[in-house]
């Protein structure tokens, strides 16, 4: 959806206040280049008060990490994402000498930017699943304590348990349920209720496979959780998240 007002309409029917706009580099896998990044910031230029634009700097391919993360806080950049499945890197690479991802997390605390990384498997191809293992954002949380840190996706479908394991664990660690029919999400953290406080809303859309936003919230408003864990869930962590 090219249109911003088109897409802030569709916000509109299906009763959504803020949405985040997902982008991520990865030019050899995806075939998404750092244009991506100018893309968000100029969708969201028109809406800044119900838009937050991810962006992305590539931490294998980056000749200056430092520098891009500047021209993307220039730019209006709200938040970064990091894809390891698809940028073939862990996030704690850090330790195995990628510093690219050290600077991108300091930077990233500079500038108040939460962090999201993909958690999980992709079926994309060329995707490597091992980067995915969720247990290696444990050490980022540890060397980053005043990093904001989104697991997305919540580890699914293999790594639920690790995933709640660092949102207990770690202050500064939250994850979305994005990607995940809700339906079926109970099933895959029975203890949803009490992570509430850690657990934001999402959709994935417009991925393959997904339905409308809407369609999606209604899933979820008829799942048995109080009226608390919804809001907070629906609106709450991520309005304190991004600081709204």
């Amino acid at each position: 959806m090219e249109d911003p007002d088109r897409f802030i309409e569709l916000l509109d029917a299906a009763g959504v206040q803020k949405a985040g706009l997902i982008n991520y580099v990865s030019p050899d896998i995806m075939g998404f280049t750092e244009e991506v990044n100018d893309f968000s910031a100029q969708y969201a230029r028109r809406y800044p008060d119900r838009l937050i634009p991810f962006g992305s700097v590539h931490p294998r391919f980056s000749k200056d990490p430092a520098g891009e993360m500047n021209r993307l806080a220039d730019l209006g950049i709200r938040a970064i994402k990091i894809h390891p499945p698809h940028q073939l890197i862990y996030p704690n690479d850090y330790l195995n000498g990628v510093k690219a991802l050290e600077v991108i997390y300091g930077k990233a605390i500079e500038y108040r930017m939460p962090v999201m990384i993909h958690t999980g498997t992709s079926v994309f191809p060329g995707a490597r699943n091992k980067f995915g293992d969720p247990i290696h954002v444990d050490d980022v949380a540890v060397d980053f304590p005043e990093l904001t840190i989104i697991l997305a996706h919540g580890g699914r479908p293999l790594w639920m348990s690790t995933c709640v394991f660092l949102l207990r664990r770690h202050r500064n660690v939250y994850m979305d349920i994005s990607s995940i029919p809700p339906q079926n999400l109970l099933a895959y953290f029975p203890q949803l209720e009490k992570l509430a406080d850690k657990t934001m809303f999402g959709s994935d859309w417009p991925g393959p496979g997904v339905p409308g936003i809407r369609a999606n919230i209604e899933a979820f408003l008829q799942l048995p959780l109080s009226e608390e864990a919804k809001r907070k869930i629906l609106r709450e962590t991520a309005l304190k998240v991004f600081g709204e």
